[in-house]
């Protein structure tokens, strides 16, 4: 076997090609579009390279045939927020075979080790934990817009290896036939008939503003999380510039309070139920391919990214007003069968009772994992983020 760093038009080709040689008989697996990959290796796209690092390598057989890939990088902003100093490694693709995911495991911790780096977490992204997060183990299905997916054996490749989970992530549904229970339409029209509160849909006319309103909302909601690294503005507007063909203004909703932002909540369509015929490419034919399967409402799911609610409001009901907003909206969008909400974290409880309350059925679980370099320290879980967090 050989490890290959990518660093030509060549090798950049052959990492995007290894999923698609790997998954090409799996009936769930959705190609990424590989402009999407691209962007996130690419330095005048990426803001996390202003402060950080990043190499990909590919992994061959004796026979030159690709069974493998792997990513590392480091965050230097948010390496040192940990009790280690700690890296990352993702977009991890290799054969069922245990020697061929040690090299690949083994040129990451080389790699972060050089860098002085204590651990690692993984399967992350070189980015923002909305997309291409955490280690699929349970719920094996067609996976939405940005949600990683992978064979079953990965979990034991990436435990033999050392990782522990630090945090789970749960995805559930949201079934849009069933009702939703009374009591959250009840809080929500006491809290729309007040008129200091108000919710509003996301405008590009005004998104400089609603960007503004989003990150303020972002960073005292989780401030209080322990890796918690406060929202850049550059990373929010090129993640919007990539999601603007799929972004549906009316699915993003902002709540006030007398006009100050107190919660948002971004969905998107999830565009994977169009991908999935596409393998990755974009060029003129698919785009006309992709026009035509939107116009013909070919995508029946939605996923929520992200929600926050702001610390002092987190026991007021507004998530009740903004879901009451959303009900009003899917009535007129009836093609739409299925929310996925996703993800949250164990360590999330607000969240997690949220999904609870809606009536949210389970859909899938991630693992965002860790392995420590010194291996006489004992690895931890995430810490919980308790309700009402925040709120003295």
């Amino acid at each position: 076997m050989k490890l290959i760093e990518v660093i030509d038009k060549k090798t950049r080709k052959q990492f995007l090609d290894v999923p698609r040689i790997l998954y090409r008989n799996d009936e769930f697996w959705v190609c990424p579009l590989d402009r999407n990959i691209e962007s996130i290796f690419n330095r005048d796209k990426n803001p996390f390279y202003s402060h950080g690092d990043a190499i990909c390598w590919i992994l061959t057989d004796d026979k030159e045939q690709l069974i493998g890939r792997v990513a590392a990088f480091l965050d230097e902003k948010k390496s040192k927020n940990f009790e280690q100093i700690t890296g990352g490694m993702g977009f991890y693709e290799c054969i069922d075979n245990i020697d061929a995911a040690f090299m690949l495991f083994d040129a990451c911790k080389k790699w972060l080790e050089a860098k002085g780096v204590e651990a690692m977490d993984g399967p992350i992204n070189f980015s923002e934990n909305d997309n291409f997060w955490g280690l699929l183990v349970e719920g094996f299905i067609q996976p939405s817009y940005g949600v990683n997916y992978n064979f079953p054996y990965y979990k034991d490749q990436f435990e033999a290896y050392g990782f522990v989970t630090f945090y789970e992530q749960v995805s559930n549904y949201l079934f849009l036939e069933r009702p939703f229970p009374e009591r959250f339409w009840k809080i929500a029209d006491r809290l729309m008939s007040r008129p200091e509160y108000q919710v509003r849909t996301f405008e590009y006319k005004n998104a400089d503003k609603y960007i503004d309103d989003l990150i303020s909302v972002y960073d005292k909601a989780w401030v209080f999380h322990e890796h918690f690294q406060p929202l850049e503005k550059k990373v929010v507007l090129e993640n919007m510039k990539k999601a603007k063909p799929i972004l549906e203004e009316k699915f993003i909703w902002f709540a006030y309070h007398n006009d100050e932002p107190i919660a948002f909540l971004v969905m998107l369509p999830d565009v994977n139920q169009i991908l999935k015929r596409l393998n990755g490419k974009l060029h003129l034919w698919n785009k006309l391919r992709f026009l035509y399967y939107k116009w013909t409402k070919t995508i029946t799911r939605t996923r929520i990214t992200v929600m926050g609610v702001a610390p002092l409001y987190q026991r007021h009901g507004i998530e009740s007003m903004i879901f009451k907003h959303m009900d009003i909206t899917m009535k007129k969008h009836p093609q739409y069968k299925v929310i996925e909400m996703s993800w949250v974290g164990d360590f999330n409880t607000k969240m997690r009772a949220l999904h609870e309350a809606v009536g949210g059925e389970f859909a899938m679980r991630h693992q965002t994992l860790r392995k420590l370099f010194d291996e006489t320290k004992e690895a931890r879980r995430s810490e919980y983020i308790e309700m009402g967090a925040g709120r003295e």
